[in-house]
């Protein structure tokens, strides 16, 4: 048996795979584009293990897809591929429109080809398994309920715009098609192989350089935090007993503002790896200029998937960002390499003016 990632060289792809193997022998096909979030040092503890065949392209590149599932014809295709920072969206949102729409577009129509050309045993249990974010639901006040599955979709950046269409088309080509589709709504994620130019690893590494830790606004914006690899054990859940055509959000409930997330990492640090000159890292902080559009609040009712699957979070935000921190200690040499020169590029065009 064999199953199609499209996105495992990424943050959240990246550890799916890792753990999938971790936790079977079924083998993993994955494609990635390898744009500067994709990375095969995350991958490097598969070399050589005939269970993972590694990929080079495009979702978009209909021919090559068509030969992999022609190929190795897997029982699902699970598509973690997007551009996924709102920051870098709002710069260039060209490149989210062609990834996250017309990507989505054609790897749609290639596992539309591919399922209808399966023989009648194989056709019913097939599955396209979509990861999306619960950015496409738009903000919440401080007292609204969060996001269930049934809220309208009222994206604000043109990052959760894209992602919005593609789940659009998602659900299209189950009703209009019949293709047997699943959706997964999720909530921050963070933990290991975090490219560091959102909050967490940013907050991480800046403190350990002795950087300012750049905080947007008043930094009371609100996030659910979803330890990567609970984010990993609800995917496999639905894709294993999911209903055909259903969506199914994804959260840690863990709510924290981003300030007390910052002060939060900032105390484990001093803990596991106090300053020489005894200061704290939270000395570090700089309240930047915010971003246009900046939701407020994200908040996931993940009800459904606990009522439906039995899934629940193992992790809390305290158990899940001290491993995060201990593993960004102790791996290093990862570090380095992804923070080469053109992401110290972009970290200095979008804090320059403030920083």
């Amino acid at each position: 048996m064999t199953i199609l990632v499209s996105g495992g060289a990424g943050f959240i792809g990246g550890n799916f795979v890792l753990d999938w193997l971790r936790q079977g022998d079924e083998r993993v096909i994955n494609l990635d584009k390898l744009t500067y979030a994709g990375n095969l040092d995350t991958l490097r503890g598969l070399n050589g293990d005939d269970r993972h065949v590694f990929v080079h392209g495009d979702i978009g590149d209909r021919g090559l897809v068509d030969t992999l599932l022609a190929t190795h014809k897997p029982r699902a295709v699970i598509n973690f591929a997007a551009e996924s920072h709102v920051d870098r969206s709002i710069h260039g949102p060209g490149d989210f429109i062609q990834t996250n729409v017309v990507g989505t577009f054609n790897l749609l129509e290639a596992v539309r080809g591919h399922w209808d050309g399966l023989p009648g045993d194989e056709k019913p249990a097939f599955r396209f398994l979509h990861v999306s974010t619960d950015e496409v639901y738009g903000t919440l006040s401080k007292d609204d309920a969060p996001f269930n599955e049934l809220n309208r979709y009222e994206p604000n950046s043109p990052y959760s715009a894209s992602k919005a269409a593609s789940d659009h088309l998602v659900r299209a080509w189950h009703h209009t098609y019949g293709l047997p589709v699943l959706t997964t709504n999720c909530s921050n994620n963070y933990g290991p192989y975090h490219f560091p130019e959102k909050l967490i690893p940013l907050v991480i590494l800046n403190a350990l350089s002795g950087k300012n830790l750049p905080i947007y606004g008043d930094g009371q914006q609100i996030r659910d935090w979803l330890y990567v690899r609970d984010h990993c054990s609800a995917i496999r859940r639905v894709l294993e007993a999911g209903r055909v055509g259903e969506t199914y959000n994804v959260g840690g409930w863990n709510e924290k503002p981003n300030l007390d997330v910052v002060h939060t990492i900032c105390a484990i640090l001093d803990e596991l790896r106090p300053k020489a000159d005894g200061t704290r890292y939270r000395d570090q902080i700089a309240f930047v200029k915010d971003r246009p559009g900046h939701d407020r609040r994200y908040a996931i009712d993940a009800r459904k998937l606990e009522r439906e699957l039995g899934w629940k979070p193992e992790e809390t935000f305290e158990t899940g960002i001290r491993k995060t921190i201990e593993w960004y200690l102790g791996n290093q040499d990862w570090v380095q390499n992804v923070t080469s020169g053109a992401y110290r590029e972009w970290v200095g065009k979008q804090y320059e003016v403030q920083l």
